[in-house]
């Protein structure tokens, strides 16, 4: 099979296209013939060796993708060949809250990721996909949107009439667009770029701020609502998180998602915390149960998630060029397998 691997260390010289045997699923494992995968910000934190996770070499990179069974193993029941499936990013994280010995088995580090036409996951990592999405858009709900939906619906319990404000326009922030607009809320949407908020609005954003050219988002997200966000998806980092605070109602909550300015924050002040009376709550993407329940409200509003483009396995490096560029895209980056 074919299959990309970091062959000797971290960097984009290092990603290789090779051939590898095809693996043989043991007791309670499936082979699943991978169709197409999706880059997430941890991919390319992972590949330049900046998240100290245990990687060994060589390395199969990228932790979300979607594909079919074509073998099972000994004693699994949940699975027939056939069957349309993506992997939990977290293996062995099937229900209730996040614990720490199920942050240590996650696809695409340090477990051996999806960039492979063949892999083999165990059966309770695996998730069947909604009947009506491609190969493409599948390979994108493992993070992105599982991390919205987690955090919006599941941890969040987001309400018909609240108002979310979301940053930037990429994978995790366009499905915080949508599943919030179908649970009956109203999005405010933040960008540097006037074409992707024409873009957000069209797919049904309420109010869009240019970052760019309104610094003080955060004071006309206040304005806009009359009090504040209920939500805030923060993908920024150290860079935003006082303004995601700023933004909120009383009693509204941030959820940390992403580090894109960076992890530290000179000198907190942390008085809008206790003014706000705000909830701060950070994200690991999601459960096995969250992901199925996620999946049936996908099927029951066929929802289609957003790509904004799709490379061939042996432009990979191509990809994460792209993802690396960070606001030249909308939506996801997809591999086809």
């Amino acid at each position: 099979m074919k299959a990309v691997q970091l062959k000797n260390g971290f960097g984009f010289e290092e990603l290789t296209l090779t051939e590898l045997d095809i693996p043989v699923p043991g007791r309670l494992e499936v082979l699943i013939r991978i169709r197409a995968a999706s880059l997430n910000y941890r991919d390319l934190v992972i590949l330049n060796g900046v998240m100290p996770i245990g990687i060994q070499f060589p390395f199969i990179p990228l932790s979300d993708g979607a594909g079919e069974i074509v073998a099972v193993g000994e004693g699994v029941t949940k699975f027939q060949i056939g069957q349309r499936v993506a992997g939990n990013l977290q293996q062995k994280f099937i229900g209730g809250s996040t614990r720490a010995e199920v942050l240590k088995d996650s696809l695409g580090g340090p477990l051996s990721g999806v960039a492979a036409e063949y892999i083999v996951l165990h059966e309770e990592g695996v998730v069947a996909i909604p009947d009506h999405l491609t190969w493409e858009e599948s390979s994108t709900l493992p993070i992105a949107a599982l991390t919205a939906w987690s955090m919006l619906m599941e941890s969040g319990g987001l309400r018909a009439g609240d108002t979310v404000l979301l940053q930037g326009t990429g994978g995790v922030s366009i499905f915080g667009l949508q599943f919030s607009l179908m649970a009956g809320a109203r999005v405010i949407i933040t960008s540097s770029s006037n074409d992707k908020l024409e873009r957000a609005k069209a797919l049904g954003a309420w109010q869009t701020i240019n970052y760019s050219e309104v610094p003080e988002w955060d004071k006309v997200a206040l304005e806009l609502t009359g009090g504040g966000v209920d939500h805030v998806l923060d993908v920024g980092g150290a860079a935003t998180m006082a303004q995601s605070i700023n933004a909120l109602r009383t009693g509204g909550t941030v959820s940390m998602i992403g580090f894109l300015s960076g992890l530290t924050i000179p000198e907190f002040d942390v008085t809008s915390i206790l003014q706000k009376a705000a909830t701060i709550r950070g994200s690991q993407v999601g459960n096995r149960e969250h992901f199925e329940n996620m999946n049936r409200a996908i099927s029951h509003h066929q929802l289609h998630p957003v790509i904004d483009r799709v490379f061939p396995l042996n432009r990979i490096g191509e990809a994460f060029a792209l993802l690396a560029e960070g606001k030249q895209y909308f939506g996801k980056i997809v591999v086809q397998i």
